[in-house]
């Protein structure tokens, strides 16, 4: 994922579907800097490389 469209995904009023390995996730924070975003998962909050981030579709 292109970090614009994180920060427009994050600022959005709208709960859009994004994926970090195949497991849905929920955008925390930005970092434009180093391009990482802080992500929350079912087992917690990680930091990750926002280019291995995927908007999708819920099945």
């Amino acid at each position: 994922m292109q970090y614009e469209r994180a920060q427009q995904i994050l600022s959005s009023e709208k709960t859009i579907p994004v994926f970090y390995e195949g497991s849905p996730i929920w955008i925390e924070k930005l970092n434009a800097q180093d391009q990482t975003a802080v992500v929350t998962l079912e087992s917690g909050q990680i930091t990750v490389p926002v280019r291995s981030l995927e908007e999708g579709h819920l099945s």
